[in-house]
């Protein structure tokens, strides 16, 4: 069944179920390289053999040319939880100066609507795809992030700081979407046709810098350990049962392992719809999970030109030299730490020394 966004705002005994399929993929044919991945064809596979009375919602990261792409976390978290805002504030939808693919797809509502998540992708140099690891990055704020940005003025550090150790924050500091399901299937290709009899890439010309016997991970499902341990860190079960690593493709250059010869290959399906029912059963006998006390789903961002006026002020006032006196970058400045006092921000570190 098409997910039906209304059905987010019914009672939880009279909305349908809901799963949403991720592919984590940056390939797409409407871009460079023009061919679509093997993770868009496992995503449209899987939708069609889950129980179709459920709601089955569908995303694709791949790098579609012009669109908007999901944006790197700024790392608000290390600064203060509190200027973590749930949902991210950093960008907003429709943003022409920073355009947000999390914004624009609206993934937050969609994962918060969702009672579990399926995430399909490749293995990219032992990590999950860039997009992949951008979104979970961005996700930080699932992860007890506040819910209320009017504490701390949209993005004002220092009030972030102080709600930090409020009597108010526990209330505020939640994880936003446990109790979900996230399931993981991450595939691999053992380096194609790169590797030689001993395991190191035949084309190495430095042979003892690469020692195949200390490779990071014994089994290679390990490469999304990541991203499936911050969804339990922040109570989204993730079963060992549900995160499973396929290898197909070894020994084969990467033109003859598309997702049309993916599809010839009985024990790559088997292993692939094996998950795929794990996932159904699993989900369906957990049933629905109630929603959160802050929403994503149905969240709209307040207006805040004010508050960023004021912030506007205070980062003139930086670049002058004069941040506000207690805060962070005024101790790093007494102390001579990030040396990062400039009327033009953007100028590279490379370049200032070059001038």
């Amino acid at each position: 069944m098409k997910p039906q966004d209304s059905s987010g705002s019914l009672p939880l005994g009279e909305r349908p179920f809901r799963v949403l399929l991720i592919s984590g993929s940056e390939r797409r044919q409407y871009n460079c390289p023009g061919v679509d991945s093997k993770s868009r064809t496992l995503m449209f596979r899987m939708a069609d053999r889950l129980p179709q009375e459920w709601e089955i919602d569908l995303e694709d990261l791949g790098n579609v040319y012009s669109r908007s792409q999901i944006r790197s976390c700024n790392a608000c978290a290390s600064t203060s939880m509190a200027l973590c805002v749930w949902p991210c504030n950093c960008y907003e939808r429709d943003s022409k100066a920073e355009p947000d693919l999390m914004w624009d797809l609206d993934l937050y509502s969609r994962l918060d609507v969702a009672d579990a998540w399926a995430i399909i992708g490749p293995i990219n140099w032992y990590a999950p795809s860039s997009n992949l690891k951008l979104m979970f990055d961005r996700l930080v704020c699932m992860n007890g992030g506040n819910p209320n940005e009017a504490l701390i003025d949209h993005k004002n550090p220092e009030k972030a700081q102080a709600l930090e150790h409020s009597a108010e924050w526990p209330e505020l500091s939640l994880n936003h979407l446990e109790g979900r399901t996230a399931a993981f299937f991450c595939y691999g290709d053992g380096g194609g046709d790169e590797i030689d009899e001993a395991g190191r890439p035949k084309i190495l010309n430095h042979k003892p810098y690469f020692n195949p016997d200390a490779e990071p991970f014994g089994n290679m499902r390990d490469a999304y350990a990541p991203l499936v341990w911050q969804c339990r860190y922040g109570g989204i079960e993730v079963p060992d049962a549900l995160w499973t690593y396929k290898e197909f493709g070894k020994g084969k250059k990467y033109s003859d392992n598309q997702a049309e010869d993916m599809v010839k290959e009985a024990d790559v399906l088997n292993t692939f719809d094996e998950w795929t029912d794990r996932f159904g059963q699993f989900v369906s006998g957990k049933g629905k999970v109630p929603p959160g006390r802050y929403r994503a789903y149905g969240y709209k961002a307040p207006r805040h030109l004010g508050r960023d006026l004021q912030l506007l002020w205070r980062d003139v006032r930086m670049r002058a030299g004069v941040p506000p006196a207690g805060s962070s970058p005024d101790e790093q400045q007494k102390l001579g730490l990030n040396r990062d006092r400039t009327l033009n921000p953007s100028k590279g570190e490379g370049e200032k020394l070059r001038d």
